[in-house]
């Protein structure tokens, strides 16, 4: 079995990813991104500007989206471009669609939307990683693209694989030129489990575009159902070769890694293991542990590695009793599990244990040494004992080796003026979820007196999390500084309504 650590960068930082295209057949993991559908395809979208709130962007895109779920392609594809072309100017929704639009396909929409991005230190890093990950090498018409569509969806949403690829394979014309057509035809094939045609259409969109990694990853799922499936983890191992910067297709990366495994294991308890692990990838937790606790075995050597992760799992759920006592049977198993390691000083960190935390991050790192996530944590425990100076020398040597650490940037960014502005959007440009550099930019932009950028970081990091209380502080700051005295103090009430310690409101309202 194949653990790496490495992954626990991700999720510890992170939101869920976006949805993935792909052919999983038996598994169907639920996202946040991908929208029930809500039967109103008699419904038009405003044109008006939206801004970026959870009842403007979100809802208009839910609406698209079901339109595209219910093979309303057309629609759909209009008011995709309606909502790019009319909402407020603002970075992190355009990073957004540019890549929700090349994962259904849309690509003349993902370029329109990255087009909009002002600012492309912010979105140079998942810009690469669209083009690389889903772009074609041939360009489609817009026409082309609402067809192809069609056929998506009616694969993936309306069960009608069979019929939708029979009729896309009678498109000779399109097929010959186009690569994309090509995987959507791959796709549809595997979805009908028809494993031979489906390898016959990935092998020539590949030849048609040896870069394109998401028909790398396709070709991965059908090799794992075939004849040879070991040709399917070589595979992945090239795709994971492969540089992407950015978190969230990192995280594409490692959940199909743990997928292509779960199809080409024979064993039944180490299908279980990879299973839950991939449903740990896709966030759905809930789901990871019930198939953990089927991946069980008499083998102690088996069962630590489960009990180890099932340990990460529980503490991502914030059932810390059970992540606690999870993670200390597998360290009277094998004291020098990273995993559970890690878990026991992520538990002490929390309890505000410092130096039990920092005697498990280092005993972690000692049994890992291809991630980041063992020294970010020892250089996070350095910090709060007080060893400043120790944790930026971390910091630093960690971003010589692992240059897609977006928590060590934002960490040198606090405490080197001369970076902060640099560094903090390189923490974005790897993590665009990342809100704390979204709220320290808008911090930066306020102590610059550059009130309307600061409302627009800060409204970033309001959109990724509406309950952070040092939203509310700084907008309770721009208002005091535009002399809304009023304004401020309800903003600053509601900051320590949310954290009733935070020093800096208490400050501004005299408690």
């Amino acid at each position: 079995m194949q653990r790496w650590i490495f992954i626990f960068a991700i999720t510890a930082f992170t939101a869920a990813g976006a949805y993935a295209q792909g052919a999983y057949d038996d598994i169907q993991p639920a996202n946040p991104f991908v929208p029930k559908p809500l039967s109103v395809n008699t419904i038009a979208l405003p044109i008006k500007k939206a801004t970026l709130t959870h009842n403007s962007i979100h809802n208009q895109y839910v609406i698209a989206f079901d339109r595209f779920m219910q093979s309303n392609v057309k629609s759909a594809y209009a008011d995709f471009k309606i909502l790019i072309e009319n909402m407020d100017n603002n970075d992190y929704a355009y990073m957004q669609m540019a890549e929700k639009m090349a994962d259904i396909g849309f690509f003349n929409l993902s370029e329109l939307a990255a087009s909009k991005i002002d600012d492309k230190t912010l979105s140079d890093f998942l810009t690469d990683d669209i083009k690389m990950y889903y772009f074609p090498s041939h360009r489609l018409k817009s026409d082309d693209e609402v067809y192809l569509g069609e056929v998506f969806s009616n694969i993936i949403y309306n069960d009608q694989s069979r019929e939708a690829t029979a009729e896309l394979v009678k498109n000779t014309s399109l097929l010959s030129e186009s690569d994309y057509a090509n995987y959507i035809a791959a796709l549809g094939y595997l979805k009908s489990s028809d494993i031979v045609n489906a390898g016959a259409y990935i092998d020539t969109a590949i030849s048609m575009n040896s870069q394109n990694l998401n028909y790398k990853k396709l070709k991965a799922e059908i090799l794992s159902q075939g004849k040879k499936p070991k040709n399917a983890i070589k595979l992945v191992e090239y795709i994971k070769a492969q540089k992407l910067y950015t978190s969230d297709f990192t995280r594409k990366v490692n959940s199909l890694e743990q997928y292509v495994l779960y199809k080409s294991e024979k064993n039944y308890a180490e299908k279980m293991y990879h299973l839950g692990f991939y449903y740990y990838y896709e966030n759905e937790l809930a789901k990871s542990v019930r198939t953990l606790q089927g991946a069980l075995t008499t083998k102690k050597k088996h069962n630590k590695d489960v009990y180890a992760l099932m340990s990460r799992v529980y503490y991502d759920m914030q059932d810390y009793e059970k992540a606690l006592d999870t993670a200390l049977k597998v360290n009277k198993m094998d004291n020098n599990n990273a995993v559970a390691l890690l878990v026991l000083g992520d538990l002490s960190f929390r309890n505000g244990d410092f130096k039990t935390a920092l005697k498990y991050y280092r005993d972690a790192e000692s049994n890992d040494k291809i991630s980041s996530i063992c020294p970010l944590k020892v250089a996070l425990t350095y910090e709060q004992l007080g060893k400043e100076k120790k944790a930026t020398e971390i910091y630093e040597k960690i971003l010589k080796t692992y240059s897609d650490c977006y928590m060590a940037y934002y960490k040198i960014a606090l405490k080197d003026k001369s970076k902060e502005i640099a560094y903090l959007k390189k923490a974005i440009a790897i993590n665009a979820n990342f809100k704390d550099a979204w709220i320290d930019l808008g911090r930066v932009a306020i102590e610059r007196q550059d009130y309307n950028e600061a409302k627009n970081y800060l409204g970033v990091a309001n959109y990724i999390d509406e309950n952070d209380f040092r939203y509310y502080y700084y907008q309770g700051l721009i208002a005091k500084n535009q002399g809304m005295k009023q304004i401020a103090d309800g903003y600053f009430k509601k900051s320590l309504l949310l954290n009733p310690d935070y020093q800096p409101a208490k400050e501004e309202l005299s408690i």
